[in-house]
Protein backbone atom coordinates (compact mmCIF):
# COMPACT_ATOMS: atom_id res chain seq x y z
CA UNK A 1 0.00 0.00 0.00
CA UNK A 2 1.19 3.76 -0.48
CA UNK A 3 1.87 6.04 2.21
CA UNK A 4 -0.40 9.65 1.33
CA UNK A 5 0.05 12.96 3.04
CA UNK A 6 -3.04 13.13 4.90
CA UNK A 7 -5.65 15.60 6.46
CA UNK A 8 -8.50 15.51 8.51
CA UNK A 9 -10.35 19.40 8.72
CA UNK A 10 -12.49 20.98 11.42
CA UNK A 11 -14.04 23.76 13.00
CA UNK A 12 -11.98 26.45 14.17
CA UNK A 13 -11.57 25.50 18.32
CA UNK A 14 -11.98 21.77 17.88
CA UNK A 15 -8.40 20.89 16.33
CA UNK A 16 -7.31 19.38 19.79
CA UNK A 17 -10.13 16.93 19.96
CA UNK A 18 -9.90 15.92 15.91
CA UNK A 19 -5.97 15.76 16.77
CA UNK A 20 -6.55 13.59 19.60
CA UNK A 21 -8.93 11.15 17.69
CA UNK A 22 -6.26 10.65 14.50
CA UNK A 23 -3.84 9.79 17.20
CA UNK A 24 -6.01 7.45 19.16
CA UNK A 25 -6.54 5.84 15.14
CA UNK A 26 -2.11 5.16 15.74
CA UNK A 27 -0.84 8.45 13.77
CA UNK A 28 1.07 10.68 14.62
CA UNK A 29 0.42 14.00 13.93
CA UNK A 30 0.88 17.85 13.11
CA UNK A 31 -2.16 20.55 13.40
CA UNK A 32 -2.66 23.69 11.81
CA UNK A 33 -6.12 26.36 11.79
CA UNK A 34 -8.38 24.15 10.93
CA UNK A 35 -5.91 20.98 9.92
CA UNK A 36 -4.74 18.46 11.30
CA UNK A 37 -2.01 16.69 8.93
CA UNK A 38 -1.12 13.03 9.17
CA UNK A 39 0.54 10.42 7.00
CA UNK A 40 -1.45 6.65 6.33
CA UNK A 41 -2.16 4.82 3.05
CA UNK A 42 -5.31 3.12 2.14
CA UNK A 43 -6.34 1.85 4.93
CA UNK A 44 -5.65 4.97 6.88
CA UNK A 45 -8.23 6.69 4.43
CA UNK A 46 -10.89 4.33 5.82
CA UNK A 47 -10.58 4.36 9.26
CA UNK A 48 -10.61 7.71 9.50
CA UNK A 49 -13.31 8.08 7.30
CA UNK A 50 -15.31 5.42 9.40
CA UNK A 51 -13.85 6.46 13.07
CA UNK A 52 -13.54 10.72 12.86
CA UNK A 53 -16.30 12.03 15.09
CA UNK A 54 -15.46 15.81 15.02
CA UNK A 55 -13.71 16.20 12.02
CA UNK A 56 -15.20 18.10 8.67
CA UNK A 57 -13.46 15.96 6.07
CA UNK A 58 -10.91 13.73 5.19
CA UNK A 59 -8.49 14.80 2.12
CA UNK A 60 -5.20 13.38 0.40
CA UNK A 61 -2.02 16.74 -0.18
CA UNK A 62 -1.56 15.35 -3.79
CA UNK A 63 0.74 18.83 -3.68
CA UNK A 64 1.90 22.16 -2.15
CA UNK A 65 4.28 25.14 -3.53
CA UNK A 66 4.41 28.64 -4.28
CA UNK A 67 2.47 30.65 -6.89
CA UNK A 68 2.73 33.99 -7.59
CA UNK A 69 1.66 33.67 -11.19
CA UNK A 70 -0.55 31.58 -13.40
CA UNK A 71 2.14 29.92 -15.36
CA UNK A 72 4.00 28.85 -12.18
CA UNK A 73 0.25 27.80 -11.05
CA UNK A 74 -0.30 25.92 -14.29
CA UNK A 75 3.47 24.13 -14.30
CA UNK A 76 3.61 23.12 -10.82
CA UNK A 77 -0.07 21.54 -10.76
CA UNK A 78 1.54 20.07 -14.08
CA UNK A 79 4.04 18.23 -12.25
CA UNK A 80 2.50 16.20 -9.89
CA UNK A 81 1.80 12.98 -10.67
CA UNK A 82 -1.87 12.90 -10.32
CA UNK A 83 -1.95 9.35 -12.44
CA UNK A 84 -0.89 8.01 -8.71
CA UNK A 85 -4.46 8.92 -7.95
CA UNK A 86 -6.67 9.66 -11.11
CA UNK A 87 -7.40 6.65 -13.80
CA UNK A 88 -7.87 7.95 -17.16
CA UNK A 89 -11.88 8.15 -17.33
CA UNK A 90 -11.70 10.17 -13.34
CA UNK A 91 -14.14 13.11 -13.45
CA UNK A 92 -12.49 15.68 -11.42
CA UNK A 93 -14.22 19.13 -10.63
CA UNK A 94 -12.52 21.49 -9.18
CA UNK A 95 -13.30 23.90 -6.39
CA UNK A 96 -10.70 26.52 -4.84
CA UNK A 97 -10.80 29.54 -2.50
CA UNK A 98 -7.89 32.02 -2.00
CA UNK A 99 -6.87 34.38 0.62
CA UNK A 100 -4.53 37.27 1.00
CA UNK A 101 -2.70 35.96 -2.49
CA UNK A 102 -1.31 37.62 -5.77
CA UNK A 103 -4.06 34.81 -7.31
CA UNK A 104 -7.72 36.32 -6.37
CA UNK A 105 -9.56 34.93 -8.31
CA UNK A 106 -11.10 31.73 -7.65
CA UNK A 107 -12.67 30.73 -11.27
CA UNK A 108 -9.47 31.34 -13.23
CA UNK A 109 -7.03 29.45 -10.33
CA UNK A 110 -9.65 26.40 -10.95
CA UNK A 111 -10.11 26.61 -14.64
CA UNK A 112 -5.53 26.78 -14.61
CA UNK A 113 -5.50 23.51 -11.89
CA UNK A 114 -8.03 21.89 -14.29
CA UNK A 115 -6.36 22.37 -17.57
CA UNK A 116 -3.07 21.16 -15.88
CA UNK A 117 -4.60 18.09 -14.40
CA UNK A 118 -5.90 17.09 -17.67
CA UNK A 119 -2.87 17.72 -19.29
CA UNK A 120 -0.84 15.36 -16.91
CA UNK A 121 -3.08 12.77 -17.22
CA UNK A 122 -3.34 13.07 -21.13
CA UNK A 123 0.41 12.49 -20.89
CA UNK A 124 0.49 9.60 -18.69
CA UNK A 125 -2.34 7.70 -19.66
CA UNK A 126 -1.09 8.52 -23.80
CA UNK A 127 -4.54 10.22 -24.65
CA UNK A 128 -5.33 12.56 -27.30
CA UNK A 129 -8.53 15.01 -27.41
CA UNK A 130 -10.64 15.42 -24.28
CA UNK A 131 -10.93 13.15 -21.06
CA UNK A 132 -14.27 11.66 -21.39
CA UNK A 133 -14.34 12.12 -17.31
CA UNK A 134 -16.88 9.36 -17.21
CA UNK A 135 -15.78 7.53 -14.20
CA UNK A 136 -15.24 7.51 -10.17
CA UNK A 137 -15.11 11.27 -9.15
CA UNK A 138 -11.90 12.35 -7.06
CA UNK A 139 -13.03 16.34 -5.71
CA UNK A 140 -10.17 18.15 -6.61
CA UNK A 141 -9.52 21.45 -4.16
CA UNK A 142 -7.15 24.66 -4.66
CA UNK A 143 -6.33 26.27 -1.50
CA UNK A 144 -4.06 29.28 -1.71
CA UNK A 145 -2.97 31.20 1.41
CA UNK A 146 -0.47 33.87 1.38
CA UNK A 147 1.07 32.52 -2.21
CA UNK A 148 1.05 29.15 -0.88
CA UNK A 149 -0.95 26.93 -2.77
CA UNK A 150 -2.37 23.38 -1.47
CA UNK A 151 -3.80 21.01 -3.66
CA UNK A 152 -6.21 18.16 -2.31
CA UNK A 153 -8.40 15.41 -2.98
CA UNK A 154 -11.28 14.68 -0.83
CA UNK A 155 -11.78 10.84 0.01
CA UNK A 156 -15.00 12.10 2.17
CA UNK A 157 -17.68 13.24 -0.30
CA UNK A 158 -20.29 14.35 1.65
CA UNK A 159 -19.30 15.96 4.93
CA UNK A 160 -18.23 13.85 7.93
CA UNK A 161 -21.43 15.38 9.78
CA UNK A 162 -23.78 13.53 7.91
CA UNK A 163 -24.14 10.73 9.65
CA UNK A 164 -27.03 9.07 8.06
CA UNK A 165 -29.77 8.85 10.69
CA UNK A 166 -31.24 12.41 10.79
CA UNK A 167 -34.66 12.38 9.05
CA UNK A 168 -35.59 15.91 10.31
CA UNK A 169 -34.35 18.58 11.65
CA UNK A 170 -35.62 22.42 13.47
CA UNK A 171 -34.83 25.63 12.32
CA UNK A 172 -31.08 26.07 13.45
CA UNK A 173 -29.99 22.26 13.97
CA UNK A 174 -26.47 21.32 15.37
CA UNK A 175 -24.05 19.58 13.52
CA UNK A 176 -23.12 16.28 14.65
CA UNK A 177 -19.71 17.02 14.41
CA UNK A 178 -20.18 19.87 17.29
CA UNK A 179 -22.57 17.60 19.27
CA UNK A 180 -20.00 14.84 19.15
CA UNK A 181 -17.40 17.83 20.51
CA UNK A 182 -20.10 18.52 22.84
CA UNK A 183 -20.25 15.31 24.50
CA UNK A 184 -16.04 14.35 24.24
CA UNK A 185 -15.14 17.78 25.99
CA UNK A 186 -17.68 17.26 28.99
CA UNK A 187 -15.94 13.72 29.29
CA UNK A 188 -19.15 12.14 30.14
CA UNK A 189 -19.17 8.66 30.25
CA UNK A 190 -21.75 5.50 29.59
CA UNK A 191 -21.90 4.87 33.77
CA UNK A 192 -23.46 8.47 34.19
CA UNK A 193 -26.55 9.77 33.60
CA UNK A 194 -26.97 12.32 30.62
CA UNK A 195 -29.49 14.79 29.86
CA UNK A 196 -30.32 17.38 27.32
CA UNK A 197 -32.76 19.94 28.20
CA UNK A 198 -33.23 21.39 24.63
CA UNK A 199 -32.98 18.45 22.25
CA UNK A 200 -34.45 19.70 19.43
CA UNK A 201 -34.04 16.91 16.76
CA UNK A 202 -32.17 14.79 19.66
CA UNK A 203 -28.70 15.32 17.97
CA UNK A 204 -26.56 16.00 21.08
CA UNK A 205 -28.49 12.86 23.23
CA UNK A 206 -27.88 10.48 19.52
CA UNK A 207 -24.11 11.15 19.63
CA UNK A 208 -23.84 10.72 22.91
CA UNK A 209 -25.64 7.38 22.49
CA UNK A 210 -23.28 6.83 20.08
CA UNK A 211 -20.39 7.52 21.82
CA UNK A 212 -21.14 5.26 24.16
CA UNK A 213 -21.49 2.05 22.44
CA UNK A 214 -18.68 2.90 20.72
CA UNK A 215 -20.14 3.19 17.78
CA UNK A 216 -18.63 3.77 14.78
CA UNK A 217 -19.98 7.39 13.23
CA UNK A 218 -19.39 6.38 9.61
CA UNK A 219 -20.74 2.92 9.96
CA UNK A 220 -24.11 3.65 7.79
CA UNK A 221 -22.74 5.52 5.68
CA UNK A 222 -20.92 5.87 2.08
CA UNK A 223 -17.65 7.76 1.12
CA UNK A 224 -17.07 8.92 -2.25
CA UNK A 225 -13.11 7.20 -2.07
CA UNK A 226 -15.04 3.93 -2.49
CA UNK A 227 -15.75 4.40 -5.54
CA UNK A 228 -11.90 4.92 -5.99
CA UNK A 229 -10.57 1.75 -8.42
CA UNK A 230 -7.31 1.44 -6.13
CA UNK A 231 -9.10 1.78 -3.07
CA UNK A 232 -9.83 -1.93 -2.68
CA UNK A 233 -13.37 -2.77 -1.83
CA UNK A 234 -11.59 -5.56 0.86
CA UNK A 235 -10.29 -3.03 2.48
CA UNK A 236 -14.20 -1.03 3.22
CA UNK A 237 -15.33 -4.38 4.39
CA UNK A 238 -12.29 -5.08 6.94
CA UNK A 239 -12.57 -1.26 8.19
CA UNK A 240 -16.39 -1.93 8.18
CA UNK A 241 -15.83 -5.81 10.42
CA UNK A 242 -13.70 -3.99 13.00
CA UNK A 243 -16.42 -1.03 13.46
CA UNK A 244 -18.61 -3.98 14.03
CA UNK A 245 -16.58 -5.79 16.43
CA UNK A 246 -15.49 -3.06 18.65
CA UNK A 247 -19.35 -1.44 18.95
CA UNK A 248 -20.77 -2.35 22.62
CA UNK A 249 -24.49 -2.95 21.99
CA UNK A 250 -24.80 -4.23 25.10
CA UNK A 251 -23.53 -1.44 27.23
CA UNK A 252 -26.79 0.28 29.41
CA UNK A 253 -27.40 3.92 28.46
CA UNK A 254 -29.20 6.33 31.03
CA UNK A 255 -29.79 9.54 28.18
CA UNK A 256 -33.18 11.39 27.91
CA UNK A 257 -33.42 14.30 26.00
CA UNK A 258 -36.33 16.78 26.43
CA UNK A 259 -37.60 20.11 24.43
CA UNK A 260 -40.86 22.08 25.09
CA UNK A 261 -41.93 21.85 21.23
CA UNK A 262 -43.99 18.26 21.04
CA UNK A 263 -42.56 18.38 17.45
CA UNK A 264 -39.64 18.38 17.74
CA UNK A 265 -39.49 15.54 20.55
CA UNK A 266 -41.51 13.77 17.34
CA UNK A 267 -38.81 14.39 15.05
CA UNK A 268 -35.87 13.38 17.65
CA UNK A 269 -37.89 9.93 18.48
CA UNK A 270 -37.39 9.36 14.45
CA UNK A 271 -34.08 10.47 14.42
CA UNK A 272 -33.26 7.95 17.04
CA UNK A 273 -35.07 5.33 15.62
CA UNK A 274 -33.13 5.64 12.36
CA UNK A 275 -29.67 5.71 14.49
CA UNK A 276 -30.62 2.61 16.11
CA UNK A 277 -31.82 3.96 19.55
CA UNK A 278 -35.10 3.75 19.75
CA UNK A 279 -35.60 1.86 23.15
CA UNK A 280 -32.23 3.53 24.93
CA UNK A 281 -32.86 7.40 24.39
CA UNK A 282 -36.06 8.26 26.18
CA UNK A 283 -37.70 11.58 24.65
CA UNK A 284 -40.08 13.59 26.64
CA UNK A 285 -41.77 16.99 26.29
CA UNK A 286 -40.80 18.84 28.78
CA UNK A 287 -40.07 22.66 29.93
CA UNK A 288 -36.43 23.09 31.10
CA UNK A 289 -38.08 24.45 34.60
CA UNK A 290 -39.76 21.04 35.46
CA UNK A 291 -36.54 18.62 35.57
CA UNK A 292 -36.45 16.78 38.29
CA UNK A 293 -33.75 13.51 39.01
CA UNK A 294 -33.17 11.38 41.72
CA UNK A 295 -29.50 10.39 40.05
CA UNK A 296 -26.14 12.12 41.12
CA UNK A 297 -22.84 12.34 39.51
CA UNK A 298 -25.08 13.11 36.34
CA UNK A 299 -24.12 15.58 32.67
CA UNK A 300 -26.34 17.93 31.44
CA UNK A 301 -25.06 19.35 28.04
CA UNK A 302 -27.46 21.70 25.92
CA UNK A 303 -27.98 24.16 23.24
CA UNK A 304 -30.15 26.65 24.43
CA UNK A 305 -31.64 28.78 22.08
CA UNK A 306 -29.95 32.17 21.68
CA UNK A 307 -32.74 34.66 21.65
CA UNK A 308 -31.81 36.22 17.76
CA UNK A 309 -36.00 36.91 17.82
CA UNK A 310 -37.30 40.43 19.16
CA UNK A 311 -38.86 39.13 22.46
CA UNK A 312 -37.35 36.01 22.52
CA UNK A 313 -34.27 37.15 24.56
CA UNK A 314 -35.93 38.22 27.93
CA UNK A 315 -37.69 34.32 28.00
CA UNK A 316 -34.64 33.18 27.62
CA UNK A 317 -32.77 34.82 30.05
CA UNK A 318 -35.10 33.98 32.33
CA UNK A 319 -35.39 30.28 31.70
CA UNK A 320 -31.02 30.40 31.86
CA UNK A 321 -31.78 32.12 35.57
CA UNK A 322 -34.09 28.67 35.89
CA UNK A 323 -31.70 26.16 35.46
CA UNK A 324 -28.95 27.81 37.42
CA UNK A 325 -31.28 27.78 40.66
CA UNK A 326 -32.42 24.56 39.81
CA UNK A 327 -28.90 22.72 39.32
CA UNK A 328 -27.67 23.89 42.78
CA UNK A 329 -30.40 21.37 44.13
CA UNK A 330 -27.84 18.81 42.16
CA UNK A 331 -24.37 19.59 43.29
CA UNK A 332 -22.98 16.76 41.84
CA UNK A 333 -24.15 17.29 38.32
CA UNK A 334 -21.82 18.58 35.76
CA UNK A 335 -23.82 21.06 33.17
CA UNK A 336 -21.95 21.91 30.17
CA UNK A 337 -23.91 24.70 28.00
CA UNK A 338 -23.15 26.26 24.23
CA UNK A 339 -24.47 29.95 23.91
CA UNK A 340 -23.82 32.72 22.07
CA UNK A 341 -24.98 34.89 24.69
CA UNK A 342 -22.12 37.07 26.29
CA UNK A 343 -23.99 37.50 29.81
CA UNK A 344 -24.87 34.24 30.16
CA UNK A 345 -23.18 33.56 33.22
CA UNK A 346 -24.91 36.65 34.74
CA UNK A 347 -28.38 35.04 34.41
CA UNK A 348 -27.12 31.22 35.04
CA UNK A 349 -26.01 33.01 38.19
CA UNK A 350 -22.39 31.97 38.58
CA UNK A 351 -19.29 31.77 36.58
CA UNK A 352 -18.57 28.69 34.80
CA UNK A 353 -15.75 26.96 36.36
CA UNK A 354 -14.30 26.99 32.38
CA UNK A 355 -15.39 28.22 29.39
CA UNK A 356 -14.47 27.18 26.09
CA UNK A 357 -14.76 29.30 22.34
CA UNK A 358 -16.42 27.87 19.91
CA UNK A 359 -18.75 28.24 16.43
CA UNK A 360 -21.68 26.70 15.82
CA UNK A 361 -21.86 27.39 12.06
CA UNK A 362 -20.44 31.15 11.83
CA UNK A 363 -22.05 32.20 15.26
CA UNK A 364 -19.72 32.93 17.99
CA UNK A 365 -19.84 30.95 21.11
CA UNK A 366 -18.94 30.15 24.13
CA UNK A 367 -19.28 26.34 25.76
CA UNK A 368 -20.09 27.24 29.45
CA UNK A 369 -18.40 24.25 31.86
CA UNK A 370 -19.65 24.34 35.01
CA UNK A 371 -17.95 20.88 36.87
CA UNK A 372 -20.19 19.59 39.44
CA UNK A 373 -19.15 18.32 42.98
CA UNK A 374 -16.98 14.61 42.98
CA UNK A 375 -19.06 12.10 45.03
CA UNK A 376 -16.44 10.42 47.31
CA UNK A 377 -15.23 6.89 46.67
CA UNK A 378 -16.06 3.75 48.16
Amino acid sequence: MTTHQLVATSAMGLESIVADEVKKLGFDTKTENGKIYFEGDERAIARANMWLRVADRVKIIAGDFRATTFDQLFEQTKAIPWEKYLPVDAAFPVQGKSVKSKLFSVPDCQAIVKKAIAERLKIAHKRIGFLDESGATFKIEVSILKDVVKLSIDTSGVGLHKRGYRLDQGEAPLKETLAAALVYISKWNPNRPFVDPFCGSGTIPIEAAMIGQNLAPGYNRDFISEDWPWMSQKIWDEVRLEAEDLANYDQHLDITGTDIDPRMIAIAKNNAIEAGFSDLIQFKQRQMRDFTTTSTDGVMIGNPPYGERIGEREVIEEMIGDMGRMMEEHPTWSVYMLSSMADFENFYGRKATKKRKLFNGFIETNYYQYWGRKLPRD
